[in-house]
Formats: structure tokens, sequence, C-alpha cells
């Protein structure tokens, strides 16, 4: 059976891009991106579910996003999800977070996601 890792994200910025470069001189924008679902609970009240994503953007696309993008702005992520894994220097503990690797980063206009239902629709 084939493998998958793919994803495709709608959210807002949350604090303002950094740009820095790897020990390769590959430059890489580091973003945090809020993507937000709107659902009904059990109790048939409307509720809201946020999730924060660390996303990392290589190369080319790097620039662009560090200059035009800013706390609040809202993107279209297209990527692929990767573990990180390190030891802590003060715990001595194994551990990880998942990030996601952008392929493709998209400037919405702010107009739209402010009209998105959190379902995906407008």
């Amino acid at each position: 059976m084939a493998d998958m890792n793919r994803v495709f994200l709608v959210g807002n910025v949350v604090w303002d891009p950094e740009l820095r470069q790897t020990n390769s001189s590959t430059t890489v924008c580091g973003l945090r991106v809020a993507v937000n679902r709107r659902h009904t609970g059990r109790d048939g009240k409307r509720q809201d579910e946020t999730c924060f994503l660390d996303v990392d953007v290589f190369g080319a696309q790097a620039e662009p996003c560090s200059k035009f993008l800013s706390k609040g702005s809202p993107v279209l992520i297209e990527g692929r999800l990767r573990q990180d894994s390190w030891q802590d220097k003060e715990t001595g503990k194994k551990r990880s977070r998942v990030k996601v690797v952008a392929d493709r980063v998209q400037f919405l206009p702010k107009h739209q996601a402010e009209h998105e239902d959190g379902d995906g629709t407008i």
C-alpha cells in the first residue's frame, strides 16, 4: 500500500514570520498558523476549536513570506508533515513535535478569511 503525507491548511499567521538561514545557507521562513474549526457539540451549541501549527517555508518562497505576511494574515498552505526529535538539554528527556513543511504558500485576501464559516464554506 502506498503512503501519502499531504496537508492543506487555511488559517491565520499568529505572529510575524521569522527569516533565518540553515547551516547549508538555505533560506527558511518560520510561521505559526492558527487553524480554526467550528462545529456543533453534543449539547447542540456551536463550538470553536483552534489548532496552532509551526510551518517552515524553504527556498524561494521564504523571502516573500517574510516580506508580505504579518500577524493576522490569512494563508493557504499546502505541504507535508515532518516530525522533529531532539534531546532536551535541561532534562535529558527525548522531545518531539510535528511541523508542516510548506511546498506552496498562497496569500489570501483578508476579507475572504473573515467571511468563512469555519467549515470551509463562505
